[in-house]
């Protein structure tokens, strides 16, 4: 297979564009899945890196699987914890007992999206980095 990190990365860094112009733009719930999108692609950037298969969405469980190969920061794995949440109900009306997810999701959801998913992207760079 080849390594394509750098694919996965790029798009990482577009998809994290798109969760901060979905923000600007109101799309609360949109801003809040694209950042997770984003965290989920840059940790699968570094699978590629590492010759590896990665399988999933969590980006969570991506990361306790990437720490039996290297050290991943607590804060980090908060970081994609936090992001996993926003997986499905941001997308689908039955994640909620009523209501749509936009009504569900705010401003301030969507900016702590941007602020986790750049810190699971700076981490992933700093790996990539180290693997040149």
């Amino acid at each position: 297979m080849p390594e394509r990190s750098q694919d996965w990365m790029r798009q990482a860094k577009r998809d994290f564009e798109m969760a901060k112009e979905a923000m600007n733009d109101g799309f609360y719930e949109w801003s809040c899945f694209a950042a997770q999108q984003a965290a989920e692609k840059a940790v699968k950037a570094v699978f590629q890196k590492m010759g590896s298969v990665a399988w999933g969405h969590s980006v969570f469980d991506l990361l306790r699987a990437l720490s039996a190969k290297i050290s991943v920061p607590d804060d980090v794995l908060n970081c994609a914890r936090a992001l996993d949440r926003y997986y499905i109900p941001t997308r689908y009306p039955n994640g909620f007992d009523s209501g749509s997810p936009f009504e569900y999701f705010t401003e301030e959801d969507a900016r702590n999206a941007i602020l986790y998913c750049r810190r699971v992207i700076e981490f992933c760079e700093s790996v990539l980095a180290e693997e040149r």
